[in-house]
């Protein structure tokens, strides 16, 4: 199965009305760091606070009458879009998690009135309840990425980046499972061929990152990170995001807990916004000098909002923050 750009177009008729048109904004201390305009697409302002609704919608919108529920493996802001879209068309919603998901975005789905079901410590034993759910209690399952309609819905982004910006040189957009970075790279450079697309994960669980360097999906071990929303692997029979992923993305950027920790703090401070760690993996290469010379405008995707917030007010208060095993020392921001 392949998609093009006309699978992307339809997906924005489909999901438009709810899911909004999100602004594209100056970062003035950015640019700065980055020597040419650094922008922020600002997918934070979604109704669910994260881009993940608009994938969801997509799917959800092709779910057949009379189906007895939707079901989904997430690390958070997948089941957020899931089990918005559902409670819209009146389905149920049950939204597999593992253990290392925060419990602030256990609570955001539950307020949506999804069920969730806590299984395991992996983004793999989530995903394997899902599929249970939807072969022993029919239940339809959507991917949280390897999907033509949630690549299509999150393509979206792609789209609207370039409608806004057409002289843009590079987008940052965080990877995980590809499903954004496949769909933005596939909209945005059937727009304009020559833009640059750079994939940016953390540098433990980079699941793609390291499938893409195997040449073929392969298992990594999930951990705790800042960048929750990133983490998880792939599957190893991935259909669609692995090579669009290879064919598409023009380099892979990984950063570390401490840069995304900084990162935080800058957007905090110099922007006044709030962000989970997955959205600032941009800012943060981008800080840490880890990005080639891109000579023009340059936007980032700020994924999600559904941080928590003990965890957030700690990183701009410049306290240490326990991940399982790794302290992260406080330090007060710099610029």
């Amino acid at each position: 199965m392949t998609l093009q750009l006309a699978d992307i177009l339809a997906a924005r008729r489909t999901i438009a009305g709810v899911a909004m048109r999100t602004p594209l904004v100056p970062s003035p201390h950015m640019s700065a760091v980055c020597g040419s305009e650094f922008l922020l697409k600002l997918e934070t302002t979604q109704p669910i606070g994260a881009f993940k609704l608009r994938g969801a919608l997509n799917a959800v919108s092709a779910v057949r009458e009379g189906a007895p529920g939707v079901t989904c493996c997430s690390t958070g802001n997948h089941g957020r879009g899931i089990a918005y879209a559902a409670r819209a068309k009146g389905l149920k919603a049950v939204i597999c998690m593992s253990a290392l998901v925060p419990q602030a975005k256990v609570d955001g789905i539950r307020a949506l009135g999804a069920e969730v079901r806590i299984v395991g410590r992996s983004q793999d034993d989530a995903h394997a309840e899902s599929v249970r759910l939807a072969q022993d209690e029919g239940l339809v399952e959507i991917p949280p990425f390897d999907d033509p309609l949630v690549i299509a819905g999150q393509g979206t982004i792609g789209l609207e980046l370039l409608e806004d910006r057409p002289d843009l040189e590079a987008i940052l957009v965080p990877l995980s499972g590809g499903g954004l970075a496949a769909g933005v790279a596939l909209a945005a450079k059937a727009v304009k061929p020559s833009l640059r697309v750079i994939g940016i994960s953390m540098d433990r669980g980079a699941a793609m990152f390291e499938s893409v360097r195997a040449d073929t999906p392969v298992e990594v071990t999930e951990t705790a990170s800042l960048a929750d929303s990133l983490g998880g692997g792939i599957g190893l029979e991935n259909q669609l995001t692995f090579s669009m992923c290879r064919a598409l993305l023009d380099d892979y950027v990984l950063v570390s807990e401490d840069e995304i920790y900084d990162a935080m703090q800058t957007l905090y401070y110099e922007d006044r916004m709030v962000a989970e760690g997955a959205s600032v993996v941009g800012i943060a290469a981008m800080k840490a000098g880890k990005l080639p010379m891109i000579g023009g405008p340059v936007a980032t995707i700020l994924t999600g909002r559904n941080v928590d917030m003990l965890t957030f007010t700690d990183i701009v208060a410049g306290r240490d923050v326990t991940l399982g095993d790794v302290e992260l020392k406080g330090r007060s921001y710099a610029a």
